[in-house]
């Protein structure tokens, strides 16, 4: 599917040309026409091969024209034509047709990507619990009041762990085992308060403490909490040390909006929020922390 097209026109030899290139999700194709005859293309395939320019030759009269075309920043193409290899076109004269650095570095973590693909297609089913847990505890708190939503949201946790025992699917990876952590948290507060205010701040409690230990942690050098994260992220080429700063400044800004939503909204708007937004939130946090750990100058 094309996501967009870059096209451009020059003349040469006496001819129009037009160098057209279609993004899509998973493609890239440049093809030329001369004088509106299509004579031309190649096609990169971003999921079975490694980025690279597209490249393709066709003739001009007596001549040879080279056309090459790729990404010459985060959002623009850059086009180049030859003639018998000199240069006779330029979309952007003097800026080379190459990945800028950092989405560079992004690809080159991402080698033995149908291999990730697959450990994220083998965690859906640790997505779905961590799902129903959390619709569990929303649909509760509905009916009853948030005191309840905890206990039962806890008990449906507890046995989701003693159902691993028996089955093969991996119903506690990713961030399942987590939420039943938080869920069994939110028990804890439950009993010991028996108040809705505190089982609702219980994220930004919980929240502030690991990010604290992040925070700490990276200023160590990301030597036990940043390291150890990185077992588990898709890219190689992380600053352990930024890893952890970055999921640091990730769980405190939401631990923060915990705090406000409780401050400014109502339980209905925070159940909402809690059930629904945050773990949106979170994912996003997520992905700016990995593109922080990137080492070099646009890293952050």
């Amino acid at each position: 599917m094309r996501v967009w097209r870059y096209a451009r026109r020059f003349r040469a030899e006496g001819h129009d040309i037009r160098i057209i290139t279609d993004v899509g999700l998973q493609s890239m194709e440049t093809h030329v026409e001369i004088d509106g005859q299509r004579l031309a293309g190649d096609r990169l395939l971003m999921s079975s091969e490694a980025y690279r320019n597209n490249r393709l030759s066709v003739p001009l009269g007596p001549r040879r024209l080279d056309v090459e075309a790729g990404y010459n920043s985060w959002w623009n193409v850059g086009m180049r034509a030859e003639l018998d290899g000199m240069t006779a076109w330029e979309s952007h004269p003097g800026r080379p047709i190459a990945l800028p650095g950092s989405a560079a570095r992004m690809l080159a973590g991402q080698s033995g990507r149908e291999g990730q693909v697959a450990r994220m297609k083998a965690q859906w089913p640790s997505i779905a619990a961590d799902m129903a847990i959390g619709l569990l505890f929303f649909l509760v708190a509905k009916l009853a009041d948030l005191r309840t939503a905890a206990l039962i949201a806890a008990g449906a946790g507890l046995a989701l762990v003693l159902v691993q025992r028996f089955v093969k699917v991996d119903l506690l990876g990713g961030m399942a085992l987590f939420g039943i952590v938080m869920t069994l948290l939110g028990a804890v507060f439950a009993i010991l308060f028996e108040d809705d205010r505190m089982i609702m701040l219980r994220s930004t409690v919980l929240g502030g403490i690991a990010a604290g230990l992040f925070l700490a942690d990276g200023l160590l050098g990301g030597r036990y909490l940043g390291r150890r994260m990185m077992l588990y992220m898709p890219a190689q080429n992380l600053d352990p040390r930024r890893l952890a700063i970055g999921f640091g400044l990730t769980g405190l800004a939401l631990a923060l909006l915990n705090w406000l939503v409780v401050a400014l909204a109502t339980k209905d708007q925070w159940l909402f929020y809690t059930t629904f937004a945050d773990m949106p939130l979170a994912v996003a946090g997520v992905f700016w922390a990995l593109r922080y750990a990137r080492p070099g100058p646009r890293a952050a």
